[in-house]
């Protein structure tokens, strides 16, 4: 009889999953919390695969408000937000987004969905080239032809989403790849070595700071982006350096610091846009000399020589020649700084010029006036409360009257200028800190850009504070054709717009309206207290404008005033 061979051990059959669902366990191996969205025809493998994921998928009720969501739980979370949409409109729709998020370097995923491999090409239903279009305003852009190849561009889109300079990438995902079944396998990534200026920069610098007799700072965004605010403030204490800030660089010094002057620029401080003016050094950290900051390029800081410090090597030299140039991490170069004390006698008239012209609050009237309201609101709602704007006169009135002890605390579109981003900032930034106090400041015209995540807010019971100014008017466009345009107001009235406390509460949300003056402790004390989602609606002087202003193609010296 013949022996029996022993039977060969069983091989476990490979567990096969979906590509959605790929896409899903990737999205979890990378940390994510919050996913912004709206499902659709191509992408709805993906919202197959969602239930029991690792994290949450907050339903907006418009694609722009998830990438403007996703940007804003970016700016406070600092890790990369993530929108998701269907192919065709539901992709175009995320284009203003990904720009806003592209002009100020804020890290998101975007993932959309696209038509099935074999119709990609022949004008099938909603097909559209997502990564044509978006090329220019996207770091990167993957379109996935192999399932198998989702956990490794996942793993990818997010390290190139981080930084070192963030910015938004997309992944589009075609249907039939979505489904197609594979043994998922792990992704690997390998970072490249960040540069760092030479010994011979870093002391050229040192020698110029020490020779300096007026020396200030010019601080920008990237010093928020780089997580450098603990060596930067380390290095103005120091120095004792006196500050400026642009639109994006609040917050990195303390709006309270006594050698911080303010925002410069068009609508910037006068002391800053003075104390600039007269430098004769210019220690730029994170900032990219942009055309709001300098007014006219060969009028900003006329005598000053220039360290320019950045993350991005590509920023120094860009618009304006430096006399050294520091890539790199900006933290790690602030830090190889030693510095040298700035004189006292310029210390002290920087600090002369910030108490001579300082703002005043009591302009004439029984009515509203916006600069007050919002310094009263920002100092009742204390540092760590974070204000998301819209675009406007209400944007530009906040920067200058609200005090931020943190970058995180001010969400603004800077480089875009897109109104309707303070809702969907507001709901991104109150995901990424529930426990924070988030106010939305918004004005008449840029709420209804995005008005319908009111029901966003209210489906999740999201404690979002809303301030809208009122002035029945755009307000930015009014003032310039009153300035610059011979008073040919075109187009600019908004006096048919609806009772917005009206639609709030329409919504579920609890919402008040006020026109006077000795109403607004009152207003500040119910926004402030509401556990839940409240709206203000505060009415104001359709005339009101925003001073300073420089005014186009002059130095920021040359500020128009009330």
């Amino acid at each position: 009889m013949g022996s029996l061979a022993a039977p060969s051990p069983r091989t476990a059959a490979p567990t096969l999953v979906s590509g959605a669902q790929a896409l899903v366990q990737a999205l979890e191996a990378q940390g994510v919390r919050h996913v912004f969205g709206y499902p659709g025809g191509a992408i709805m493998p993906f919202y197959d695969a969602l239930p029991g994921a690792a994290f949450d998928h907050i339903l907006v009720r418009h694609e722009q408000a998830a990438a403007l969501a996703a940007d804003g739980y970016a700016r406070v979370s600092g890790e990369p937000g993530v929108c998701v949409a269907t192919s065709g409109p539901g992709a175009t729709n995320l284009v203003t987004g990904l720009a806003n998020a592209y002009m100020d370097s804020v890290g998101v995923v975007a993932i959309t969905g696209q038509v099935a491999t074999p119709l990609i090409g022949t004008d099938a239903f909603q097909e559209i080239d997502i990564l044509g279009i978006t090329l220019p305003i996207t770091k990167h852009g993957f379109l996935v032809r192999d399932a198998e190849d989702i956990p490794q561009i996942v793993a990818e889109a997010f390290e190139i989403a981080r930084g070192p300079r963030p910015g938004p990438v997309l992944i589009d995902l075609p249907k039939d790849v979505a489904t197609a079944l594979i043994e998922p396998r792990p992704a690997t990534i390998q970072r490249a070595p960040r540069p760092c200026p030479s010994a011979a920069a870093l002391a050229t610098a040192q020698a110029l700071i020490e020779g300096a007799r007026a020396p200030s700072l010019y601080i920008g965004g990237g010093v928020g982006i780089a997580g450098a605010e603990r060596a930067l403030r380390a290095f103005q204490a120091r120095t004792g350096i006196p500050a400026v800030a642009t639109l994006k660089g609040l917050g990195a010094l303390p709006g309270d610091h006594p050698d911080f002057l303010g925002m410069l620029g068009m609508h910037g401080h006068r002391a800053a846009n003075v104390a600039v003016d007269r430098a004769d050094l210019l220690i730029c950290v994170g900032a990219r000399f942009d055309d709001r900051a300098t007014g006219k390029l060969d009028g900003f800081a006329p005598n000053a020589r220039i360290i320019h410090i950045d993350g991005d090597p590509a920023e120094i030299g860009k618009l304006r020649a430096a006399s050294v140039g520091l890539a790199g991490p900006i933290d790690t170069i602030l830090d190889a700084l030693a510095g040298a004390p700035a004189p006292e006698t310029w210390r002290a008239q920087c600090r002369r010029w910030h108490g001579a012209w300082a703002p005043r609050y009591d302009a004439p009237g029984q009515g509203i006036y916006a600069p007050a309201l919002l310094r009263q609101l920002s100092d009742a709602a204390g540092r760590e409360a974070i204000f998301s704007c819209d675009v406007g006169q209400h944007q530009m009135w906040v920067a200058q009257h609200c005090r931020f002890a943190r970058p995180q605390a001010h969400l603004t579109s800077a480089g875009l200028g897109t109104m309707g981003y303070g809702i969907p900032a507001g709901i991104g930034a109150l995901l990424a800190e529930p426990g924070s106090t988030v106010i939305t400041v918004t004005g008449d015209g840029s709420i209804m850009m995005n008005i319908q995540e009111l029901a966003t807010i209210r489906r999740y019971r999201l404690p979002l504070k809303i301030l809208l100014l009122d002035n029945a008017q755009l307000g930015m466009v009014r003032q310039w054709q009153e300035l610059f345009f011979d008073e040919n107001f075109s187009e600019v009235d908004l006096s048919d717009n609806p009772d917005f406390a009206e639609v709030a509460r329409s919504f579920g949300i609890e919402a008040f309206t006020i026109d006077r003056r000795d109403e607004v402790a009152g207003a500040i004390e119910r926004l402030l207290r509401t556990r839940g989602p409240i709206l203000c609606q505060a009415r104001i002087d359709p005339r009101a404008n925003v001073w300073p202003l420089v005014p186009p193609n002059s130095p920021n010296i040359r500020m128009m005033e009330r």
